[in-house]
């Protein structure tokens, strides 16, 4: 790493760089402390850094990273009721009381402000907080928030769609797993419950969210306390309707904890891992295709093949690159590394290509190329003509393309009607599988009731079997006593025998012998 940093200038740092490889930076001066599930953005070719986690303990500080300089540099924050003379003057006490130390939290850029949206903090309220950063006076503070304020969490996912915020998922301070969907307009700062159909992804936390043409959303990855995925989920923002398609291209290996960014129709995928083995590779999706590829790879115990690290997207000298800081793998990290991509082609956002989301297109396609060719059967113009060049076409050429639509028309015709015979089958494997669901819940709560009814019984026959053990002891210490008393009495009575004798002698019975 330092001979990498040794060859690149300062100054013009970005042009020794290949494309679709991951570089470490040189740093001037201090630098940020190593961390991982903090926030990030980019703003103006400058990294912000907010909060995070280092050895269970969180941090409060805003830390900002210049992608032209290559420095690094604090962020005082103020609020409406202190000054920065002051804050300066008490050495962050007031930066400490105004911004708390945050951990897990989730960060986006709105208008001139940073805007965080929960995360964890030893002082975590019932409901999820959204705080703003004032990037132009370094003012901060919390949003009122109206509406149905979701739960407090950390590990969820945020996107913007327009001026509105989805959150997805993520745990609790109980750390319950989740899976609900709330949105948040940001010009009324009101919360609201999104009601979704179809089957949503189980409960997670630590994934990733991105949105595609301002339509779909995508859910990736994370994990339970238990197990860690690798699916991908999609929400059909018009219908409401979330759907898991066929996804093609490079196998992608259950995650946790990575990060993610779209740049046009490619989602890349950084880092993350399952607690006992980090993620090598850098993933591309391209969310048109649906397609996986691996853009590059890292070695083992990389700083990049970490959990809690961040990537951001950055303009930086004309080039579009990728910024990547952070990071646990069994060390904390404070890196930044940089790659610069290949320029891409323009994209084609397309409908997803799940079962019902295929039929349906095929249907619009289908019924848009029928509409078309019906404005074919009029008679032609007297004097047809192409391009507005006055060149007349035969009637014999117009008459065969017409019959040639018509017969298009035809096949589309059957097309549409076998499409919608498979979307009726579609539809009922899908119910049956529904159906098959319901029954297999109700059956595994029935068992999961049964085992803690067992479990109870359990507990209750271990305190009986302690019990009846202690009196198992008490007796055989009581049968030892009573063994030891007979031994005395036999030893007792043999010492007495002669006496016992001679009293014995006389008496009414010695009086009846004689």
């Amino acid at each position: 790493m330092e001979e990498i940093r040794k060859e690149i200038d300062v100054g013009d740092w970005h042009s020794n760089l290949a494309h679709d490889e991951w570089t470490p930076l040189p740093v001037s001066g201090s630098r940020a402390s190593a961390r991982y599930k903090h926030a990030a953005v980019v703003v103006d070719e400058k990294l912000y850094i907010v909060g995070g986690s280092r050895n269970g303990r969180y941090l409060s500080d805003v830390q900002v990273f210049d992608l032209t300089s290559l420095t690094w540099s604090s962020l005082k924050l103020i609020t409406e009721s202190s000054s920065a003379e002051n804050i300066q003057e008490d050495d962050g006490s007031s930066l400490r009381e105004a911004f708390p130390a945050i951990s897990d939290h989730r960060m986006i850029k709105w208008g001139n402000m940073l805007l965080l949206i929960g995360g964890h903090s030893k002082k975590s309220s019932d409901n999820i907080s959204v705080r703003f950063i004032d990037l132009e006076t370094h003012l901060c503070g919390v949003f009122d928030v109206s509406g149905n304020v979701p739960a407090s969490r950390g590990g969820h996912s945020i996107t913007l769609v327009g001026s509105r915020v989805l959150v997805f998922g993520g745990e609790d301070k109980n750390r319950r797993l989740l899976n609900d969907l709330h949105v948040l307009d940001l010009e009324t700062m009101t919360w609201d419950i999104v009601e979704t159909k179809q089957t949503r992804p189980v409960p997670r936390f630590d994934h990733t969210a991105a949105t595609h043409s301002d339509r779909y959303l995508l859910i990736f990855g994370g994990c339970s306390h238990s197990i860690f995925y690798s699916d991908l989920h999609i929400l059909d923002l018009q219908t409401m309707e979330w759907s898991q398609p066929h996804v093609q291209g490079d196998v992608v290996t259950p995650r946790a904890g990575h990060a993610g960014i779209t740049i046009d129709e490619n989602w890349y995928i950084v880092g993350g891992g399952d607690n006992s083995t980090g993620c090598l590779e850098t993933l591309v999706l391209n969310m048109s295709k649906l397609v996986w590829s691996t853009s590059t790879h890292v070695e083992a115990r990389h700083p990049l093949a970490s959990e809690g690290l961040s990537v951001c997207s950055a303009s930086v000298f004309g080039e579009n690159i990728l910024v990547a800081f952070g990071g646990y793998n069994g060390k904390y990290n404070n890196d930044i590394y940089v790659m610069i991509l290949k320029p891409g082609e323009s994209s084609h956002p397309k409908i997803f290509k799940s079962p019902a989301a295929a039929a349906a297109a095929a249907s619009v396609t289908a019924a848009y190329a029928i509409a078309k060719s019906d404005k074919s059967d009029y008679p032609p113009p007297a004097n047809p003509t192409l391009n507005g060049i006055g060149s007349s076409l035969p009637e014999r050429d117009i008459r065969n393309r017409i019959d040639t639509i018509k017969e298009e028309k035809r096949s589309l015709e059957s097309s549409v009607a076998e499409t919608q015979v498979e979307n009726a089958k579609l539809r009922e494997k899908i119910d049956e599988v529904n159906s098959s669901h319901t029954e297999l819940s109700q059956e595994l709560q029935s068992v999961e009731g049964q085992l803690i009814s067992e479990r109870s019984r359990c507990f209750k026959l271990e305190a009986q079997i302690a019990e009846l053990q202690k009196a198992l002891e008490s007796g055989q210490s009581i049968e030892a006593e009573v063994e030891m008393l007979r031994r005395q009495r036999s030893v007792s009575d043999e010492g007495e025998d002669g006496t016992v004798q001679r009293q014995g002698s006389g008496g009414v019975w010695g009086l009846f012998g004689r």
